[in-house]
């Protein structure tokens, strides 16, 4: 893999607390920090869509930053979409507002996995030049890549869009396992390129969003699609990043998403970290666990629960874990005030 110079950024807190070293401060930064909660996002935004953004270097990278200049957060994450390898491979989807990625001809047969087109280098150049623009703008900021699992991509794909029971995914893999493993391998494969397209430009770190895979019982996860998830890790290995796994709803699953060979493991805000770390097991480091609807409550009620989370992290660290890195349990929601995100990361970064 051809790669851009690595910045060397020694002193990064978030850099520090993933790979087990001691952090100068508590790193804290938001899944969704750039997005709708932002109303220098929605002024950039206006008319643009969005996947046209995704696809626009500078705006990539314009969008990117609003956070870091807002909130002072100790990493920055690509301003991208999890469907958009599949975009740039050639399949026909859109984002649509208010439903999701929508889907124009879902896969549902061998043949259509066969069909399925494989993603080259070059049709994320966007992506990768907008982490060029980045690693140039951020300064001592690391920059966090990101893809979406082949688990989470799969049920777009099979069930056409966003689901609630995931009912067509779960027939498929239990009703044709061949066809179901054969679309993850695919979709790794894609996963995997889209991944080292960013490394190779220069992000900091990687996180895997399995956005579904709360949906699966424990032993469908180890099935159907663990070995998937464990080979994109293997593949990256080699950059030397962080490489975070993040799902939401995945208290049961968590200790098998450990094994998937990430360094850092996500937790949502369902299970306290003090138990995440018994399921996840010692040596690696958590992320979370803020329930971002607490944004909502005030105050008060917002420090009284980021100092709970600091509490329970300083304990889970003393039972294993690696470090602890400050995050919401999931993704700011679009109402969110931005000086209540503002008000706690200057928080974390006293406790």
């Amino acid at each position: 893999m051809s790669t851009h110079t690595r910045r060397r950024l020694t002193d990064s807190p978030f850099l520090a607390a993933a790979t087990g070293a001691a952090p100068s401060r508590r790193p804290v930064w938001f899944m969704r920090q750039a997005g709708r909660s932002l109303p220098e996002y929605r002024e950039l935004r206006k008319g643009v869509g969005m996947l046209e953004s995704c696809f626009d270097p500078e705006l990539v990278c314009e969008i990117t930053m609003q956070p870091i200049r807002r909130h002072g957060v100790d990493a920055a994450i690509l301003f991208s979409d999890i469907v958009v390898p599949l975009k740039a491979a050639g399949i026909d989807l859109d984002i649509v507002a208010g439903v999701g990625p929508v889907i124009a001809a879902p896969v549902r047969t061998i043949a259509d996995v066969r069909a399925l087109p494989r993603l080259r280098p070059e049709e994320v150049g966007a992506v990768t030049d907008g982490v060029t623009l980045l690693t140039d703008a951020l300064g001592d900021t690391p920059l966090i890549g990101f893809a979406g699992a082949p688990f989470t991509l799969a049920s777009y794909l099979v069930e056409g869009g966003p689901s609630k029971n995931h009912e067509r995914t779960k027939a498929m893999m239990h009703a044709d396992p061949t066809t179901w493993h054969e679309l993850l391998g695919v979709l790794t494969d894609i996963t995997i390129a889209f991944l080292q397209a960013q490394l190779a430009a220069g992000v900091d770190a990687v996180q895997l969003f399995d956005s579904w895979a709360g949906a699966l019982s424990l032993a469908d996860y180890r099935e159907f699609v663990l070995p998937h998830s464990e080979r994109v890790f293997v593949e990256i290995a080699e950059a030397g990043v962080p490489r975070i796994h993040f799902g939401v709803g995945t208290g049961e699953l968590l200790g098998a998403m450990g094994e998937a060979g990430a360094d850092v493991v996500g937790v949502d805000w369902r299970v306290p970290l003090t138990e995440a770390v018994r399921r996840v097991g010692p040596g690696k480091a958590l992320q979370g666990n803020l329930d971002p609807a607490v944004l909502f409550a005030g105050p008060a009620a917002v420090e009284a629960e980021a100092r709970r989370i600091a509490h329970e992290a300083d304990a889970a660290i003393t039972m294993g874990a690696a470090g602890h890195i400050f995050n919401l349990g999931h993704g700011v929601l679009p109402d969110t005030d931005p000086g209540v995100l503002t008000a706690l990361v200057q928080l974390v970064h006293e406790l």
